[in-house]
């Protein structure tokens, strides 16, 4: 499963980065309003620390807005994805960008039929939000499984990305399940290398050490 880091925040995905196992990056608008900064100028610090897919989501919300935009990400780098909503122009302007070789991220799933129509429209990836179901008492993994079930039926070579990660057991339940990708904040990254028996056992491992040779 690949992992993404889900921020616009420079600082975090550099520390990502460098743990060397980040295989790409997803920003949104709230994401960035968080930074206070130009999107694009943003966009650019980021394809400049990771060489993997970036997905750089529009503002627009009619197909020619989402095409002009869509345009204008796309030239800043190579790995940028663009990323729509699932709705009808969102669809359209995948299948548009699609056929151009311009990868499509189509974000905001909250059911597999959205997941088949934008695979149908040759999407690169699908984000469904596991957590925001989760948050209205559905079942966000539930979700993941039927849509890996539909891929798998119909050999759709769309990548399952689970988003609205929030938590390590997000995470073991999408590997579970064969999420291509998950991306997730910084704080989740770093809790999936954390257990209260390694720091035990190390503690224990040092103590040992200096017990029998000082230091």
């Amino acid at each position: 499963m690949e992992l993404y880091i889900d921020t616009a925040n420079l600082d975090e995905i550099k520390q990502a980065n460098d743990l060397g196992v980040l295989d790409g990056v997803t920003t949104n608008p709230s994401l960035i309003a968080k930074e206070k900064i130009d999107y694009g100028k943003r966009l650019e610090e980021i394809c400049r620390v990771v060489k993997g897919p970036v997905s750089a989501e529009v503002i627009s919300v009619e197909y020619e807005g989402m095409m002009k935009e869509a345009g204008e990400r796309a030239k800043i780098a190579p790995n940028i994805v663009i990323k729509l909503p699932i709705t009808v122009d969102g669809l359209r302007a995948c299948k548009a960008l699609s056929d151009k070789g311009v990868k499509t991220n189509m974000t905001l799933c909250f059911q597999p039929l959205q997941a088949l129509m934008v695979a149908k429209a040759g999407a690169f990836l699908v984000s469904p939000f596991i957590g925001r179901l989760d948050d209205v008492a559905e079942d966000g993994m539930d979700l993941i499984q039927r849509i890996r079930q539909i891929y798998d039926n119909f050999g759709y070579k769309t990548k399952l990305l689970a988003a609205s990660v929030r938590h390590p057991k997000h995470m073991v339940d999408c590997a579970l399940a064969g999420a291509d990708v998950a991306t997730v904040p910084f704080s989740v990254i770093k809790q999936m290398l954390q257990h209260p028996l390694t720091d035990v056992g190390l503690k224990k491992f040092l103590e040992d050490y200096k017990k029998a040779f000082g230091g």
